[in-house]
């Protein structure tokens, strides 16, 4: 059986912390660890199926993660690895890119009192999808949204800021 605190210490293996901060995101990283990932949007689900494919890419052909349900940190990595695979960035630079889209770079150790309000408030917003109709407060803020981003699926969020960025 593998065990849990390898998988979550592989996982933020995956994301890093970058060289110029002193600080340390090891209760931020839990806390999107112990949040499930749920899908309201169609087509969302894929996500769940990237964060599969993280499982099997640590744990190879066994099985032994497959009770636990998807969480918000193998969507975070999974997003910043698809992201890097459509841009000429690192998915560590996408995974902390995606994290100060949601305003979550600050949240560093120790996450308590209204800090660890803070990050509850966001990862409500970001799972039932009460952040702003730009994006604002999710994964990708559009400066020129062209639909309600609440009510589009992660995967064309994630293209149009993509687009976005090639034209500014």
């Amino acid at each position: 059986m593998t065990n849990l605190t390898d998988y979550f210490l592989w996982l933020i293996a995956q994301i890093g912390v970058p060289k110029r901060s002193k600080n340390t995101y090891n209760d931020l990283f839990m806390r999107l660890f112990e949040t499930e990932f749920v899908w309201i949007v169609p087509h969302d689900d894929n996500r769940l199926q990237d964060g599969l494919e993280l499982r099997g890419e640590f744990n190879g052909r066994r099985r032994a993660l497959d009770e636990m349900p998807v969480c918000l940190l193998e969507v975070l990595i999974a997003l910043s690895r698809r992201v890097s695979w459509t841009t000429d960035r690192s998915s560590e630079f996408w995974a902390w890119h995606l994290l100060e889209n949601l305003r979550l770079t600050k949240s560093s150790d120790p996450l308590v009192g209204r800090k660890a309000e803070k990050v509850e408030e966001t990862l409500e917003a970001l799972i039932w999808r009460t952040y702003e109709q730009d994006g604002r407060g999710g994964f990708f803020p559009l400066t020129y949204p062209q639909e309600d981003q609440t009510k589009k699926e992660i995967w064309d969020q994630m293209n149009a800021y993509v687009n976005e960025m090639n034209l500014y």
